[in-house]
């Protein structure tokens, strides 16, 4: 650490809108296993226990939101929201916003393969600060901060307004409900070098069939996943009205 280390906790500070009563959780949110192994001693510990504590806030507080924005979405349909909203991606760029990246404590070999713009990494550190600030402040001070991020992402359809990640959406959907992944299949590829074409299909418990196409691989299979979402989605919404009375 350098002597610049304050400065820069100060302005991540600024950025998040709230103010450490205990500057040490926040070191502790911001600081990579990789770092800790590679200086030993009485040092802090890494943020794994605090990015798994950030993890169950986020989704209690996301989940009470979607509970009150829409009191007449099934289950599965509140369930594939916040899956939508709480992944990877969008906590990634939300981090990358406040400048988490540039503060993480990271070892030299994660910091040389490009560890501070890892979208993996910026989103558990960011979870391991909404943890730091609910230690440090309370539930309220962590729920209030977490409103005022993810309110503007939703629509009042229910769908985000960016960061909509159909892959993610979709498996995390299923494993959640069924404990089943999506298999993705190449099954045509056409066109000229420059100019490829690419179908992809998608399988998902020998049920639910879908097809994309796109200029790439990735863009096809996200449209074969929102596909076979939203046959899901119908699926999991037929299934609980047939349980109502």
């Amino acid at each position: 650490m350098t002597d610049e280390r304050p400065a820069a906790l100060d302005r991540l500070q600024e950025s998040l809108h709230y103010r450490f009563r205990d500057p040490e959780l926040l070191e502790t949110a911001l600081t990579h296993r990789s770092f800790v192994n590679e200086n030993p001693g009485p040092a802090r510990p890494d943020n794994e226990r605090l990015e798994f504590l950030g993890d169950a806030v986020l989704e209690l507080c996301v989940s009470d939101m979607l509970m009150r924005q829409f009191p007449d979405h099934a289950e599965g349909r509140l369930s594939q929201l916040r899956a939508s909203i709480v992944n990877e991606q969008p906590l990634a760029e939300l981090a990358k916003g406040f400048g988490i990246g540039d503060c993480m404590l990271l070892g030299r070999g994660e910091e040389s393969s490009g560890g501070r713009s890892k979208a993996s990494l910026l989103a558990n550190a960011l979870e391991a600060v909404l943890a730091a600030i609910y230690l440090d402040g309370g539930f309220a001070e962590v729920s209030r901060f977490i409103r005022g991020l993810f309110a503007p992402l939703i629509r009042e359809e229910g769908r985000p307004l960016v960061y909509r990640d159909y892959k993610t959406a979709l498996q995390q959907l299923a494993q959640q409900r069924f404990r089943a992944v999506p298999r993705y299949t190449l099954v045509r590829e056409s066109g000229p070098d420059h100019d490829k074409t690419f179908e992809i299909e998608l399988m998902l418990l020998n049920r639910i069939a879908t097809t994309g196409t796109g200029k790439n691989k990735k863009e096809a299979e996200q449209r074969a996943a929102e596909k076979a979402l939203r046959e899901l989605e119908r699926m999991l919404e037929d299934r609980e009205d047939d349980c109502l009375p």
